[in-house]
């Protein structure tokens, strides 16, 4: 009898598991950081229109969103098929407005309250009877810095053909 085994060649090393966890983590963290959430869930429909001068905000943590549009096919039944607006993530009335433009003022820091801007986000094919209505809570509020948010593009393009 021989006093060696022979190896058999069919066998694999084990795998060490032991930086499994230290690449799960980095993963982890990976997607934290890298992962932005949304702000405001849409509850309505809104295409935005094309503009040929485009510019980009320096920073848009001193932005308050307003959306107006039709309410999406699952909220049609309870708001209807007219444009509403949309103040964070429910639909309001435009009686509204005010208050919550106010709100998000006095939540801010005392030196962003002057650089507060608020961002019309409007349906393309929105009436412009709620765009005048929403306006005027707006000066009522004395939020007088609006922009018009838009995507970039020739807006006379759907009329040239």
């Amino acid at each position: 009898m021989s006093k060696f085994k022979k190896k058999k060649s069919g066998d694999l090393p084990a795998i060490s598991t032991a930086s499994l966890p230290d690449i799960v983590f980095m993963l982890l963290f990976f997607f934290m950081v890298a992962t932005v959430m949304r702000e405001d869930e849409l509850q309505i429909e809104n295409t935005l229109p094309q503009a040929n001068q485009v510019e980009k905000l320096a920073s848009k943590d001193k932005l308050v969103y307003i959306y107006i549009g039709k309410p999406s096919p699952n909220f049609q039944k309870t708001y209807g098929t007219t444009e509403v607006v949309q103040l964070g993530d429910k639909i309001s009335r435009v009686e509204d407005v005010e208050t919550f433009v106010n709100t998000k003022r006095n939540d801010m820091d005392e030196d962003d309250k002057d650089e507060m801007m608020v961002s019309l986000k409007v349906d393309r094919d929105a009436q412009v009877g709620i765009l005048t209505d929403v306006k005027q809570e707006l000066r009522d509020a004395y939020a007088l810095k609006i922009n018009y948010t838009a995507t970039e593009g020739d807006p006379l393009r759907n009329i040239r053909k």
